[in-house]
């Protein structure tokens, strides 16, 4: 190395770090001592605090009337991004959060059941003030949503949508036939407490989106996708979250609720078969509508989205 490009290579650093610190000097709002004087704490901004002290985080995008989005187990608000994406473009306000133990809000060890759910989903609508607002569940967030309308939304709901969701009761029984018999959840717990990576994986790359269905269309993307997300949540959450999800009977839930409501299931539902959810729960809705898919599987929202969505949006302004 010659002495001139040492001499050049020194003035040059000398250069940049004298610029980098003038920077520095005249943007105060990068600092950490600014943000805390304008009142934002970067770590939290996106999360509220129950009255049990949970941290729930929640995404919030847009302006219009609110749609509030309730996603299944073992997820989290990121399996709502074709549809946040398609709303957020047709002039609604978005939002949603991670259930209790799940995605990026805290693990708590209480709390997994649909009670709390809801209450959770109460505070959040409460903390944002939203009103008119139109709430969109799938699979256990199905449950959720109902039993948040139920319970809290009294003069805040617009209109609600299931999707392939939970109620009225999954579980076999002698007086719900047609449900899933109790050893299968079992079997669910099991497979989860021995090895949680890889039964993702199998719940992911079979069931849950038909992709061991002959001449299914495989994307490793949404394999991927619906693994992360479960694992970045809590085992303990997720285990407690089996009973909530099979055994809560919400036939009361459903009768209370008196807004328009819109069922859409797929008839090759192998995680929540429609004999047992959709058909019995648009039976117990006052204003119930059951939207049947031929073939669809129970996350149709991710492999059908384009026909769900355009579907959903009819509804909502209808």
């Amino acid at each position: 190395m010659s002495d001139e490009f040492k001499l050049e290579l020194s003035r040059r650093q000398t250069l940049i770090a004298g610029a980098s610190l003038s920077f520095a000097m005249a943007t105060p709002a990068l600092s950490a001592s600014n943000t805390k004087l304008k009142g934002i704490d970067p770590m939290t901004e996106n999360f509220i605090k129950t009255k049990d002290g949970v941290n729930l985080y929640y995404k919030d995008w847009g302006k219009g009337q609110p749609i509030v989005f309730h996603h299944g187990w073992p997820l989290s608000s990121d399996d709502w991004d074709a549809q946040m994406l398609f709303f957020v473009q047709h002039g609604f306000r978005v939002i949603a959060h991670d259930r209790r133990g799940h995605g990026r809000s805290s693990q708590v060890s209480e709390g997994h059941d649909i009670a709390h759910y809801a209450a959770d989903a109460a505070a959040l609508t409460e903390h944002l003030n939203l009103k008119d607002a139109v709430h969109i569940g799938h699979s256990t967030g199905g449950g959720e949503a109902a039993a948040y309308v139920a319970r809290h939304g009294k003069g805040r709901v617009a209109k609600l949508i299931m999707v392939a969701a939970i109620p009225p009761l999954m579980l076999k029984t002698a007086t719900n036939p047609n449900g899933t018999p109790i050893e299968v959840f079992d079997g669910f717990r099991a497979a989860l407490a021995a090895n949680r990576a890889q039964f993702y994986m199998d719940v992911a790359s079979g069931p849950f989106y038909g992709f061991n269905r002959p001449g299914a269309k495989v994307s490793q993307g949404s394999i991927q996708n619906w693994w992360r997300q479960g694992m970045i949540g809590s085992a303990k959450a997720h285990y407690d979250g089996i009973k909530a999800f099979s055994e809560t009977d919400q036939t009361e839930d459903l009768k209370k609720i008196d807004v328009p409501t819109l069922v859409m299931h797929g008839d090759d539902d192998q995680v929540v078969p429609i004999a047992a959810s959709a058909e019995l729960s648009v039976k117990l809705l006052k204003k119930g509508t059951l939207k049947v898919y031929k073939g669809y599987p129970h996350g149709m929202l991710t492999t059908n989205a384009d026909v769900l969505n355009a579907d959903m949006l009819a509804f909502i302004k209808s």
